[in-house]
């Protein structure tokens, strides 16, 4: 009996130490949530991550929709491991637009596949439902699309937005300067704003804000050559106006990527968004 006594225990001990122990992080690159070499991902699990509170960010490159990897944003993957420690990152990759294939909406396609794929992977990563999205670019219009018109499956707590176009028509009609021209934005959308008004409406993040729509965080150059500032204030404007949680932040001297004090005054910025949003 007092054999028995021991061994139970023993038992519980051991129970209770395997409960009270820490996952530690993992990293898991090249995840696939598709069938095409493209559609995939790298994951980046916190230690220490709960269902309950580890909150996740998805981050969406840009590149103009035709260029870019996943790999551009692998500083901000370090810094935002240090900034936002409990937080998981999923690094997106999504099939490009060619002079062939993959015209809009394949890339909106397969970022709400991606974040789909990821919300339901969440009780075998030990995340929670809490979504942030960042984008930079032509990323950071996808991360605005999902947000704003893909969200009933996920509907994130914040958005980040780099400088992201909105209004797609406009960006054709009213380019930046001759760094994009009218017949690029054809090539990428596979149409004209004449030819299919419809596919440039419903490719534009701007017709899809609501009252409901998340707390969102604009990040813009003055001096964008690709990505005109009207872009990002008629954001803004149609944001306040539904009422919605929203901060502008101009860079007076800035293009269309920054680095050094400013990228690094951007990351503060978006910390205190996230702080405040996020919860």
């Amino acid at each position: 009996m007092k054999y028995f006594i021991v061994l139970m225990l023993v038992g519980l001990i051991s129970c209770s130490k395997d409960d009270n122990e820490t996952v530690g992080a993992e990293t898991h690159l090249n995840v696939s949530y598709g069938a095409d070499p493209a559609q995939n991902m790298d994951v980046y699990l916190p230690e220490g991550r709960s269902q309950s509170s580890t909150k996740l960010m998805v981050l969406i490159h840009g590149g103009a929709w035709t260029t870019g990897d996943k790999t551009d944003f692998a500083p901000y993957v370090d810094t935002l491991k240090i900034r936002l420690p409990d937080y998981a990152i999923f690094n997106i990759n999504y099939r490009l637009a060619t002079a062939t294939a993959n015209k809009f909406p394949t890339q909106e396609n397969d970022v709400k596949a991606a974040v789909e794929f990821i919300y339901n992977k969440r009780n075998e990563y030990g995340i929670s439902d809490k979504f942030v999205f960042l984008g930079a670019s032509a990323g950071a219009h996808l991360a605005l699309l999902q947000g704003y018109k893909n969200n009933t499956v996920v509907k994130p707590k914040a958005i980040v937005d780099f400088y992201g176009p909105t209004n797609m028509t406009t960006l054709y009609t009213n380019p930046a300067s001759p760094l994009i021209p009218p017949d690029f934005i054809e090539s990428v959308v596979g149409a004209t704003p004449t030819s299919d008004p419809a596919k440039y409406q419903q490719s534009s993040p701007i017709n899809f804000v609501t009252i409901t729509s998340p707390p969102t965080i604009i990040l813009q150059g003055a001096l964008d050559p690709l990505v005109a500032p009207s872009q990002s204030t008629s954001l803004r404007d149609q944001l306040l106006i539904k009422g919605v949680p929203t901060q502008y932040v101009l860079y007076p001297t800035e293009g269309h990527v920054w680095l050094g004090a400013n990228l690094s005054d951007s990351f503060n910025k978006i910390q205190a968004f996230l702080n405040t949003y996020v919860n």
